[in-house]
């Protein structure tokens, strides 16, 4: 069977180029669109009260599906994750030409920053640029300052993701304001050009090449049933876990002692 996180396809509606492949009672061929927010939550049902599968991010391209009641069915373009969303998150097509490289980009009502927040971008956000006043881009929906766009000269992913140690644990979520273990990993080598799929046994399966657990080194992706992070060395382990709440260093033999998703199933090199 399709996986149905990557798969735009119910039993009342499906993407067109799913015809003759799955059963749908009507095929649609979908529009892009972007987000137009900060970051927006993908739900699993179209409900406020629905599980949050992933983030989608300012910028971040989708196709929509559907538009009912308030919400929208999509599936990203950068992961093909499939899921609802608030329709009034979504906005035209924009040309992205820059990517947030700070946590959060405060995106000002003016050139200034005494201004109001309008909002805030996370990290891989892609925005436009439209005009520049002094230090400030001009990104259609207010003001964000050039040192939150430049690209960063870290091209360590491993150093990306330690920027985020002590941000909470949401599940989810892949952003400052609170992140999953996968979501961690797939934010951090995006940060520096390398695309990840959304979850952990997508990412085990996908990633890299398999490595004994005993020559391990930085940058290296260790995997249980349902968690991953990312070594910092040969003994310590960076991650996001429900054990801690937050992103966490922890000693790797004392993870695999405490965590109760059964033994490492992979150690993967990128």
């Amino acid at each position: 069977m399709a996986d149905r996180r990557l798969t735009p396809a119910r039993s009342d509606l499906a993407a067109a180029h799913l015809q003759g492949k799955v059963q749908a009672e009507r095929f649609v061929e979908g529009w892009p669109a972007d987000i137009a927010v900060g970051r927006a939550s993908l739900r699993s049902r179209p409900s406020q009260d629905a599980s949050q599968d992933s983030e989608l991010l300012f910028g971040e391209q989708v196709t929509v599906y559907e538009q009912k009641d308030g919400w929208a069915w999509v599936q990203a373009r950068n992961d093909l994750y499939v899921g609802y969303l608030r329709s009034d998150a979504l906005g035209d097509p924009q040309a992205g030409t820059l990517r947030v490289s700070a946590l959060m980009a405060p995106v000002f009502s003016a050139a200034n920053l005494k201004t109001p927040v309008r909002d805030l971008l996370p990290m891989n956000a892609s925005v436009p640029v439209l005009g520049r006043e002094g230090d400030y881009l001009n990104i259609g929906t207010g003001f964000v300052h050039q040192r939150h766009l430049l690209p960063e000269a870290e091209k360590d992913f491993v150093a990306i993701a330690e920027r985020f140690l002590g941000a909470p644990y949401v599940w989810g979520g892949k952003t400052a304001a609170g992140l999953d273990c996968s979501g961690l990993i797939q934010t951090a080598p995006q940060a520096v050009g390398k695309a990840a799929p959304r979850d952990t046994d997508m990412m085990e399966k996908a990633l890299g090449d398999a490595i004994a657990i005993g020559a391990m080194r930085r940058g290296d992706l260790i995997f249980w049933k349902g968690h991953m992070g990312v070594m910092l060395d040969e003994a310590r382990l960076l991650h996001s876990n429900a054990h801690h709440m937050m992103v966490a260093i922890e000693p790797l033999d004392d993870a695999i002692a405490r965590i109760g998703a059964g033994p490492v199933t992979a150690v993967k090199r990128l």
